[in-house]
């Protein structure tokens, strides 16, 4: 690593001024939604910088993501463009999503592990989570499932379990393969084996996708991992001091019937269930980030609440808030995209598994951008400085 590329890191986690934290959701293969957010949040920013090399990894502080988001971070987090990473999705989602010869429904999960570990070995390497190749402050986020626990791995050197001088009876998070980790964080149930991660000599943990927790959309957990003392950033709140930009990959909202549940085995059940307890996760960490903030970019919470545009907690913003997103419901799309869709087909492109939805997705994705992100929605205040890098 450069002097000048260790100075942007020590920046990012180490410097004052303020910070920008970015938040990428989970979503499998509609990924390709947030990617195409981040195009356009990337060509904006590199418009005011001026800069030719300029790269999201040197704006953002702090990138992080679950699942599908977590890849993306973690490329980000090396200087990958967007560019490059659309590039690269499309490759790895065909790749990845690999079904085993023989299926056996509920029984083994639907995908081959071993064909996904391979793409993100080829391209995150021997890597760590300490590697001096990244480029800004990255969080990954798993569900260990053994204890119950929701994990989020991080590159700051102050955190307590990253890098202390006596690890003593765990190892230390510096030394964990970022592929391992990536691995753990996209380990969807039914999808793909869980992952088991060494955690201290002689013990394993099993570690899950890191959806199957409240924070799928882990905006909110990363705005505590910056903010709470004991993780080690320490970085201070504020609407002027602190942004927070969520990118989602399409949310979807499955209603079953009753005539449906009714018809359905238990085991059908309990999935839909836990993919209802996955959007309660989203809706509230989406209702708490407009409650602290007066975002240029609300979303309406329901239909007793709004946008929450009249209540703030203490009457001041606590950070300067954006999310994006393209929901893909039939009403959403037609509204705001001019897209009239089939249930069926708007069913189809939600699926996470379905490579062959690719270029739909990032269509969608990009009207979306082109109609929601704004250069105004970035202060000038959270601008780089260029004599900083």
């Amino acid at each position: 690593m450069s002097d000048s590329a260790r100075a942007i890191r020590e920046r990012h986690l180490l410097g004052g001024g303020p910070k920008r934290i970015l938040a990428l959701d989970g979503g499998g293969v509609r990924g390709l939604i947030a990617l195409a957010f981040l195009e356009r949040i990337e060509t904006l920013l590199q418009e005011r910088s001026g800069r030719r090399d300029f790269c999201l990894a040197d704006h953002f502080d702090l990138v992080g993501g679950t699942s599908t988001g977590s890849l993306i971070a973690a490329a980000l987090s090396l200087g990958y463009s967007t560019r490059r990473l659309i590039e690269l999705y499309l490759t790895l989602s065909g790749r990845g999503f690999r079904r085993r010869p023989w299926y056996e429904g509920f029984w083994a999960p639907k995908f081959d592990d071993r064909a996904l570990r391979q793409v993100i070995v080829e391209n995150f390497g021997e890597k760590t989570l300490g590697s001096e190749e990244l480029r800004c402050g990255l969080g990954i986020v798993a569900k260990r499932l053994d204890t119950g626990s929701v994990w989020l791995f991080h590159n700051h050197p102050r955190g307590p379990f990253f890098a202390p001088e006596n690890p003593g009876a765990y190892v230390r998070n510096s030394e964990l393969l970022l592929a391992d980790l990536l691995r753990a964080s996209t380990a969807a149930p039914t999808y793909f084996a869980p992952e088991l991660l060494e955690i201290a000599p002689g013990v394993r943990g099993l570690f899950v996708d890191g959806g199957v927790s409240p924070h799928n959309n882990p905006a909110l957990l990363l705005l505590m991992l910056a903010t709470l003392k004991g993780y080690g950033f320490r970085w201070p709140l504020g609407g002027e001091r602190l942004m927070l930009v969520s990118v989602g990959t399409g949310a979807t909202a499955p209603k079953p019937k009753p005539e449906w549940a009714r018809r359905r085995p238990a085991i059908m059940l309990a999935i839909a269930s836990l993919r209802s307890v996955m959007q309660d996760g989203d809706h509230l960490g989406q209702t708490l980030l407009q409650w602290m903030s007066d975002s240029p970019t609300p979303w309406v919470i329901d239909s007793e609440v709004g946008t929450l545009a009249e209540d703030m907690i203490g009457g001041q913003p606590l950070l300067h808030y954006l999310r994006y997103d393209a929901p893909l419901t039939r009403n959403w799309l037609a509204q705001h995209l001019d897209l009239t869709l089939a249930q069926a087909q708007i069913d189809a492109i939600g699926a996470m598994d379905r490579p062959e939805n690719s270029a739909q997705l990032l269509d969608i994705g990009r009207r979306a951008a082109e109609r929601q992100v704004r250069a105004g929605h970035f202060p000038p205040g959270f601008d780089l400085d260029a004599t900083a890098i």
